[in-house]
């Protein structure tokens, strides 16, 4: 699905902010995500079933059931969120902002000189860990990405830092060159990140259906085979924001991923399904981090209507 908004509504964005600071642009995102609120009925109609699932999977965190005000909340919090992709790319991070979940996990990583699969998610930002890991300068860290239905977003990140992209790689269909590419990378001690919660864009049979948040749905099992391919260590990696604190956690998923052809399916779908459940345990503390805005939990990966929205 195309992204919404124009090239020169994410400039003038990112210009208010350098202007006027975080306080003007909170200020005028209230107005953005009413009116996101109001137009964009998918989106909203998103939020709510997420939100709603949340609701009776941890019911504690709720004091009522959710509605509309919640989905503005998470319209509201995707909105800064934009700000902080761009500010990741662009700008130095503070340290002081940001909170380790597992400080031992993230300081074994950073002395590890092994290459790294790193998998991320669209909860939080992906881009923080990419600019909190950045500040050692040993390591080479490279983003495969599908974005071509975000281009405004990539074109602003490129104005704001000329060499933002260097290290990301279009990730369209991963042949035989480009897993030669990768494993060069890996053998020199280089890191790959990669989200693992958006299906692919074609071939939906390359998923596998896991159980998140009580109901059955859909992820891709791409990362998991690329990192047998790679036969390198895999991390989970997560970082969102809560309040005026960076939360991030790393989490090993396998030193070596190795699967059998005997019980391949099983095997993946079993990474899957922990990565799934990470995701959960970040979901249940701060629930307006969760940022994918399409039907997740639909069920029609063989007629591919289940179609991405890249947000």
């Amino acid at each position: 699905m195309r992204e919404s908004g124009t090239l020169l509504g994410l400039r003038f964005v990112y210009g208010i902010y350098t202007l006027f600071g975080r306080g003007i642009f909170r200020f005028l995102l209230l107005f953005v995500s009413l009116y996101f609120l109001m137009t964009k009925t998918e989106f909203r109609r998103a939020s709510q079933d997420y939100l709603q699932r949340h609701y009776h999977s941890f019911p504690e965190r709720w004091q009522k059931a959710p509605t509309l005000k919640h989905s503005f909340k998470h319209f509201y919090q995707f909105g800064e969120t934009i700000l902080d992709k761009a500010l990741a790319w662009g700008t130095e991070i503070n340290h002081s902002a940001f909170v380790l979940k597992n400080e031992k996990n993230v300081h074994d990583l950073l002395n590890d000189e092994r290459g790294q699969l790193i998998i991320g998610t669209h909860f939080g930002n992906l881009e923080y860990c990419r600019g909190f890991m950045k500040s050692n300068s040993r390591i080479t860290i490279n983003i495969l990405v599908y974005d071509k239905h975000a281009k405004n977003f990539a074109q602003v990140m490129e104005n704001v830092n000329p060499a933002s992209r260097m290290n990301v790689y279009q990730v369209d269909e991963i042949n035989v060159a480009m897993i030669l590419t990768l494993k060069n990378k890996i053998d020199q001690g280089e890191w790959l990140f990669i989200a693992g919660d958006r299906i692919p864009i074609k071939g939906h049979h390359r998923t596998t259906e896991v159980d998140f948040l009580g109901s059955p749905c859909a992820f891709p099992i791409g990362p998991y085979q690329l990192a047998s391919t790679l036969g390198c260590p895999v991390k989970l990696m997560f970082a969102y924001r809560a309040g005026d604190k960076i939360t991030v956690d790393v989490q090993t998923l396998t030193d070596k991923l190795v699967l059998d052809r005997k019980h391949r399916s099983e095997q993946i779908e079993q990474h899957v399904q922990h990565f799934a459940k990470t995701i959960e345990q970040h979901c249940e503390i701060s629930p307006y981090q969760w940022f994918n805005f399409y039907d997740f939990w639909a069920r029609s990966p063989a007629d591919g209507s289940n179609t991405n929205t890249h947000a």
